[in-house]
């Protein structure tokens, strides 16, 4: 099975595998049916979770009902649990104790967040768009499921419009990042919150990129993926905040329990970079 959801990776086209998905994921869920792993976006529970990676599979990380991966089941935990994200939906048996909440909306008004998603995820799409507390915009170069094709270095958007903006693993796809970070940072409203999550060697002190490896499989190697310019080292929190931003490295797997760190299939240690302006 690993060898198969690796080839479908790396010759699949994006835009269309996302449109399979639709096709296959009821599929998978039915025969997947269990109790081993959960996905906290649905509560849904199976026997295994899929392997995903278009370089190096990870085992049990691909969830079968909303096609999550580690990251965003950890950021879908950070936005109920530690925000007022979704509003009347929070959750009322929180598995992390925590009382007090980000308060990303002006309590007087209590009016719609404006967020803003990149390259919106699926496990996250339609949860979002049918949240009433949300104005809620995506964008992409090529996605089916953006509303507005743009170039991230280059946004189509006012100054300081958004109350969240959600970038996951975007970044590292990008030549000019400082420019995608100056163009995030510009269409944040002040006292607005930017989740930027990108796939990050903690180990490096420093962000490795070399644009004279153009072969596509030693990019995979190096890079962990094809089309990735970068390995981000720590030094990532560092040039967030030189744009202008406040950062939270939030190692957030460190406030869930373990047991469902495990039955969530959480990474470990991975830090949500919560950027605040």
């Amino acid at each position: 099975m690993k060898k198969l959801f690796k080839l479908i990776l790396n010759t699949i086209p994006r835009p269309l595998l996302i449109r399979l998905s639709y096709v296959v994921r009821p599929i998978l869920a039915l025969a997947l049916k269990g109790n081993t792993f959960t996905d906290p976006i649905d509560g849904k529970s199976f026997k295994m979770f899929l392997p995903y990676g278009y370089g190096t599979q990870r085992n049990n990380v691909l969830s079968p009902s909303t096609l999550s991966l580690e990251r965003h089941r950890l950021l879908w935990l950070y936005l109920n649990e530690e925000t007022d994200f979704f509003q009347s939906e929070l959750v009322s048996d929180s598995s992390v104790t925590n009382t007090k909440r980000i308060k990303l909306r002006d309590a007087e008004t209590n009016s719609a967040l404006k967020v803003l998603h990149f390259a919106p995820e699926q496990a996250f799409y339609k949860l979002f768009r049918n949240q009433k507390n949300l104005e809620y915009t995506t964008t992409d170069l090529f996605s089916p499921l953006a509303d507005v094709k743009a170039d991230i270095c280059d946004l189509p958007f006012e100054d300081n419009q958004y109350d969240v903006i959600l970038c996951n693993h975007v970044l590292e796809h990008i030549p000019d990042d400082t420019k995608a970070m100056q163009e995030l940072y510009r269409v944040l409203k002040p006292g607005g919150m930017a989740i930027l999550q990108i796939p990050q060697d903690l180990s490096r002190a420093t962000t490795f990129a070399d644009d004279t490896i153009t072969d596509q499989k030693e990019r995979a190697k190096i890079f962990g993926q094809y089309d990735h310019v970068r390995i981000y080292g720590r030094d990532y929190f560092d040039k967030l905040r030189s744009i202008g931003f406040k950062v939270v490295e939030e190692d957030y797997t460190n406030k869930i329990a373990p047991e469902l760190v495990e039955k969530y299939c959480l990474a470990k240690g991975e830090i949500i970079p919560v950027c605040f302006k």
